[in-house]
């Protein structure tokens, strides 16, 4: 890969990062002006993006079957290892489920920064899929995971599926899965959908700098590090283990990898808050996670890049 490509797509990523956190310390201190964007991002631009890289796809030409197989394989794995990792340091049930969201949930966003720098509009559509498939599976595993906690009786089949009926990136999935298979946006449409996916990125990113704590890295340090190195590297690598066993095209691997090497989600820091997880530990691993990924990554995309 030449560097000035490495330097297109890391650069501005994690620089909006920083960006992100210098105006939530200096500028942009309010809270609410913060919630307000993150909802906008998550109910609007974000669904918008998903919906706009899937529209153009040629279904019958996607190997969905044997990427879901891959990612679905891959994170079963690291919810077994979150909890068997959460057992085997003596961890509370709360968290433990900070550490499962710190395994297995990712940050979409810079996911598809980096992929759209780095492979352009077929990039951006695998990373969209790769959502699809992500997601479902996080969802249900984590909200079964708080839901276990024994304080809040048994888990409850009806809401986990409203849950999930009602996730907004969900619905931008299947929404955009139907559009490609009747041939796409039309006019009009398209551009409008592709100006508000466009919007998500940046202010996505810069939302998560907001959120990052640097106050947070000298909470239980270990579970911090053994937390990292599972979703910065273990993650990965047996997604690129499964993909390559699977026969996955090359791109679709890279993408599914990549995605795969996320920090995890910002929100999972709002989750932990208030569902009754460990939230101290929840930001001390984001916060973690996503400044040691400045270093994995980029090594992540070297190896895999086709």
């Amino acid at each position: 890969m030449r560097v000035y490509a490495w330097l297109d797509a890391f650069v501005p990523a994690f620089a909006l990062l920083a960006l992100g956190t210098l105006l939530k310390r200096r500028l942009l201190k309010d809270d609410t002006i913060w919630a307000g964007m993150e909802r906008l991002i998550y109910w609007v631009l974000l669904p918008s993006l998903i919906v706009a890289a899937l529209a153009p796809l040629n279904l019958s030409e996607l190997p969905l079957g044997r990427i879901a197989g891959a990612i679905w394989t891959a994170l079963a794995l690291g919810t077994v290892i979150s909890v068997l990792l959460a057992r085997a340091l003596g961890l509370g049930h709360p968290a433990m489920t900070s550490v499962l969201q710190g395994g297995i949930r990712f940050n979409n966003l810079m996911g598809f920064a980096i992929v759209g720098a780095l492979f352009g509009a077929p990039g951006t559509g695998f990373g969209a899929v790769a959502t699809g498939i992500i997601v479902p599976f996080v969802q249900v595993v984590t909200t079964l995971a708080f839901a276990l906690d024994g304080q809040r009786g048994p888990p409850r089949p009806a809401m986990i599926a409203r849950q999930l009926l009602l996730n907004p990136l969900l619905l931008a999935v299947a929404i955009g899965f139907g559009v490609a298979a009747l041939g796409g946006l039309p006019p009009g449409i398209a551009p409008t959908v592709q100006t508000l996916g466009r919007a998500s990125v940046a202010l996505g990113l810069l939302c998560v700098g907001a959120a990052l704590s640097v106050d947070s890295f000298s909470d239980r340090v270990g579970v911090q590090a053994v937390t990292g190195v599972l979703k910065l590297t273990v993650m990965p690598l047996v997604t690129w283990a499964l993909c390559t066993l699977f026969g996955v095209p090359p791109l679709a691997t890279a993408v599914a990898v990549i995605f795969m090497a996320l920090p995890t989600a910002a929100t999972s820091y709002v989750m932990a808050r208030a569902l009754g997880g460990d939230a101290p530990l929840m930001a001390a691993i984001t916060t973690t996670e996503h400044i040691a990924s400045i270093l994995t990554l980029p090594l992540w995309v070297m190896l895999v890049a086709p």
